[in-house]
């Protein structure tokens, strides 16, 4: 399946992973905010829309650019299948976690450790997005 011009594009694609990131970021600090707040119902709600949005947004951008872009990168240059592969498994570790985090949050609800791994999409997900600009956009017009 082709993909958008908007993956094509690094300023456009840029903006794709930004408002991923800031409405990740956003919901994190919401749901923290009701801990804090105590109200330990509604942040485990918070934390139910928090994976959604993660499923819904990131990782189904993820599935978009490894179904179309990242195929297209691989028949203009195939020099860039290590960086695909590695871009790849970023996307991997994200599903992970977010798989791990929806088990954690059935069987022990929201915890410390639940926390930590919201924390860990966000820097996976942060880091993957600077190098998938750098390795397959900043470098040419492809």
């Amino acid at each position: 399946m082709p993909s958008g011009p908007s993956l094509r594009q690094l300023h456009a694609h840029h903006a794709i992973h930004q408002g991923g990131l800031s409405g990740a970021i956003a919901k994190t600090q919401e749901m923290e905010d009701l801990l804090r707040a105590k109200e330990f119902e509604v942040a485990r709600q918070a934390a139910d829309h928090l994976v959604e949005y993660w499923e819904t947004r990131v990782i189904s951008h993820a599935d978009a650019e490894e179904d179309g872009f990242y195929l297209e990168m691989l028949e203009q240059d195939p020099s860039l299948k290590e960086a695909v592969d590695k871009l790849t498994r970023d996307h991997d570790l994200l599903r992970i976690i977010a798989a791990d985090i929806k088990e954690m949050l059935k069987k022990d609800g929201l915890t410390y450790e639940v926390m930590q791994q919201f924390h860990a999409l966000l820097v996976v997900n942060a880091i993957h997005s600077r190098d998938e600009e750098r390795l397959l956009l900043e470098d040419s017009v492809r």
